[in-house]
């Protein structure tokens, strides 16, 4: 940790608190839908860029999860937030437990968007390759974005995705930030964990759906529960703004 605090924004003015972490493929600003309907006089949401990815596009670093939890804190600490909930979607969900690992007194639950799991997300060969090859080829991310979200989209959905992904991160960034995410396994580190977690999760997502919820993050986490979203595959943000805010709203009012 350099001491840098990262580019973020707060929507809202609420008492809630809430860090939010991208995924894989998108920056801060994949959450646009979702902050359309979230409501600011509930509570604060504070959307962060991770390094290598919009505007620290530049920013360099060791492009890890241990990295964007200790800059997400770090925001937190800049916006004087002494307690929080940390908001993941997909590789983002990986980093808010290592958050909950590295300062267990300040994260106050966790939502989970499709989240990758503290063990990781074991890939075979052929699939390690396609993922790993996305870094330098765009047919790559078409093909793994069509597969995650049900292959329900036409070319434009998925073109708009893939060439935000291409400007909005760099592909060093991008391609180690997978051997971080996929590959390492913490998660007998946080098995029995009481931090309160929802986990929302679109039904047409055939990798990070309710099954592999199933056999993870609800076997870890005693006070987790499960929210599927029947019209959505991976990128809940974008697909089903509005279902998703009002369940994130619902858990936190709680």
């Amino acid at each position: 940790m350099t001491g840098r605090v990262l580019p973020y924004e707060v929507h809202g003015e609420g008492p809630g608190r809430a860090l939010v972490l991208h995924n894989w493929f998108g920056d801060r600003t994949s959450f646009a839908p979702l902050r359309e309907h979230l409501d600011g006089a509930a509570g604060q949401y504070a959307f962060l860029d991770c390094r290598g990815y919009g505007e620290a596009r530049d920013t360099p670093g060791d492009f890890t999860m241990e990295e964007v939890a200790a800059d997400a804190l770090a925001v937190a600490d800049d916006l004087g937030w002494d307690s929080f909930t940390v908001i993941g979607h997909s590789m983002g969900a990986k980093a808010a437990q290592v958050m909950l690992l590295d300062a267990p007194g300040r994260v106050r639950s966790l939502v989970g968007i499709s989240p990758v799991s503290a063990a990781g997300f074991p890939l075979d060969a052929e699939t390690w390759e396609l993922f790993a090859g996305a870094a330098a080829e765009p047919a790559n991310r078409r093909a793994i974005i069509d597969r995650t979200t049900g292959g329900r989209y036409d070319d434009t959905w998925l073109g708009t995705r893939v060439e935000r992904s291409l400007n909005r991160s760099s592909a060093t960034a991008f391609r180690a930030y997978l051997d971080s995410w996929a590959r390492a396994d913490f998660h007998e580190r946080v098995r029995d964990n009481p931090v309160p977690v929802l986990l929302v999760v679109g039904a047409h997502d055939p990798a990070l759906g309710a099954d592999a919820m199933e056999a993870t993050w609800l076997r870890w986490y005693p006070n987790a529960r499960l929210h599927v979203l029947e019209d959505a595959g991976h990128y809940a943000p974008e697909e089903t703004p509005k279902a998703l805010a009002e369940a994130i709203e619902a858990f936190l009012a709680a």
